[in-house]
């Protein structure tokens, strides 16, 4: 197999992406992979968005209906409520002044949606701002403090090692970034549940000002609870989570994170110093939790480059490369149908 050189990743923008067709229940993304990828040339087989969604099914397993990645999860809603002051680096309308609707997902890392609850799996919350007008702002947000990986086939030969030690440890020689990563994810051990977890984009976006300034930012959501202990069981932090929204909303900060010059675009690998400014946007809210069914957020392509006017993707490989995977992932399972019913079931948590 040939990987494509990093520089063949196609760059987007937010005219280059198409937002998903309005559908009953919810969004169809459009599976820009075509657009994207080269395929197979002259008999080489190159690093495609379906190489990938195979290389999921063969270390996860293959699970009709569902994510290939990020496979089990709980569909969540709630508002936004934005003080204005993101307006100071950009003019997307999510920033205005008042209260904005908001669709999301918990979910757990990994292509098994009955996986056990492990506080050792990445947690992600994708959530999509604006839903169903066409001034969305989608994001997938994890609760590590930087990406594992810096480049789409680093990400990809990481994967089919597994758990080889010796091929573990030549990979990590050879990828230096990706082993400096490891080990601050390490050092960052995960919080006890999803309410008390701080999700980050990880990767850096443009923001573009009412004036036409061009500001690079990463944004996390800083949570403003903590969360209830673990239930005992194969879904302990999601039943926790459940029983905690119940009681009341949960609520992060939206923090808004300013780089400077010197700080990296485009190696999320790299995090950015601690002391560089930012700017309180508002408060997600988040008070209510659904089983995955068709209309509410199981339905939603999270892709982190469907963008308001005002943010911009950067030129790092990841995004396009999250872009593409995502909605090659979509237009699969929309396609199928659910051969197991969803792992958590809301409804079936008692108190």
């Amino acid at each position: 197999m040939t990987l494509m050189p990093k520089q063949q990743w196609p760059m987007l923008n937010r005219r280059r992406i198409l937002l998903g067709a309005a559908a009953v229940g919810g969004f169809l993304a459009v599976d820009v992979g075509a657009l994207l990828f080269a395929t197979n040339v002259g008999g080489v087989r190159r690093l495609t968005p379906q190489v990938i969604v195979d290389a999921f099914r063969k270390t996860g397993g293959n699970h009709p209906g569902y994510r290939v990645n990020h496979a089990k999860g709980v569909a969540v809603s709630g508002y936004f409520d934005s003080n204005g002051n993101g307006l100071e680096l950009s003019r997307a309308a999510v920033f205005e002044p008042g209260r904005t609707p908001v669709l999301g997902r918990f979910s757990f890392g990994g292509s098994d949606p009955q996986v056990s609850d492990d506080p050792a799996l990445a947690r992600g919350l994708g959530l999509v701002f604006g839903f169903p007008t066409d001034r969305q702002w989608r994001t997938a947000l994890l609760n590590l403090p930087v990406f594992p990986d810096n480049s789409p086939e680093g990400f990809y030969q990481r994967m089919m090692i597994g758990k080889d030690p010796e091929a573990n440890k030549q990979f990590l020689a050879d990828h230096p970034a990706t082993a400096r990563a490891l080990e601050l994810i390490k050092a960052n051990p995960p919080t006890a549940g999803f309410a008390d977890s701080t999700f980050r984009s990880l990767m850096t976006f443009y923001f573009i000002s009412g004036n036409g300034v061009r500001t690079p930012v990463r944004w996390s959501l800083v949570p403003m609870q903590d969360a209830q202990p673990a239930s005992p069981g194969n879904d302990g932090l999601f039943d926790a989570m459940i029983r905690q929204i119940r009681v009341g909303p949960l609520r992060w900060r939206l923090l808004l994170t300013v780089g400077e010059p010197q700080d990296p675009v485009t190696d999320a690998t790299v995090p950015w110093p601690s002391d560089r400014r930012t700017v309180e946007a508002g408060i997600l809210t988040l008070d209510t939790a659904e089983t995955e069914r068709p209309g509410n957020s199981r339905d939603i392509n999270f892709d982190p480059t469907v963008l308001p006017d005002g943010i911009e993707p950067s030129e790092d490989p990841m995004l396009s490369a999250r872009s593409a995977v995502y909605a090659a992932s979509h237009r699969l399972r929309s396609r199928q149908s659910q051969t197991t019913p969803p792992q958590v079931q809301v409804d079936e948590v008692s108190m």
